[in-house]
């Protein structure tokens, strides 16, 4: 089953999505959903010697500018597994811009983790986690030729699902099957 295209975005996009992990945390394995062959493949190793802060993967049903389904980070308390499927919740988004142009990554927590109950939006999520998670994106590609990232802002969860909305309808005029 190919799990970008026959997965729904969620249970009430934008705001209650599901995120296919294709990195977790505490790792530099750079894995990557290959649409073609609905497998997960090692993209890369991150070169750097940051390890990603956040579990990592992409909205299904999805599709933004960069030419790829809309990246999205979850927070856990435990590192997932990679092509898992989690139910999670927007709460805010991170914009960098790279050498492809702007990339959002959204930032979500778990809905089925009683530990996130009270997060709503990105004022809920400590200062310095949200510090964490800019300092590796602004610094993961820095060893890569020909590769950069610059910080841009972080949005609210308004904002955020305004990101998830455009990137449900990019994916729709694709008219994938």
């Amino acid at each position: 089953m190919n799990v970008w295209k026959n997965i729904p975005s969620g249970d009430k996009p934008p705001e209650l999505l599901n995120a296919v992990i294709e990195v977790v945390s505490g790792s530099r394995d750079k894995y990557e959903y290959h649409y073609e062959w609905e497998a997960f493949v090692l993209d890369r190793i991150i070169p750097s010697s940051v390890v990603f802060p956040v579990e990592y993967g992409f909205v299904p049903q999805t599709w933004f500018d960069d030419e790829d389904p809309l990246d999205i980070m979850v927070l856990s308390y435990e590192p997932l597994e990679v092509a898992c499927i989690v139910k999670v919740r927007v709460i805010g988004a991170l914009i960098i811009e790279d050498e492809k142009g702007e990339d959002p990554k959204i930032l979500s927590v778990l809905v089925n983790d009683a530990r996130f109950e009270g997060y709503r939006d990105i004022i809920d999520v400590h200062p310095h986690k949200l510090r964490e998670i800019q300092e590796f994106f602004e610094t993961y590609k820095r060893l890569e030729p020909h590769k950069w990232v610059r910080f841009k802002e972080w949005k609210n969860a308004e904002e955020a699902m305004r990101i998830v909305d455009y990137s449900i309808k990019r994916f729709k005029e694709l008219n994938v099957t």
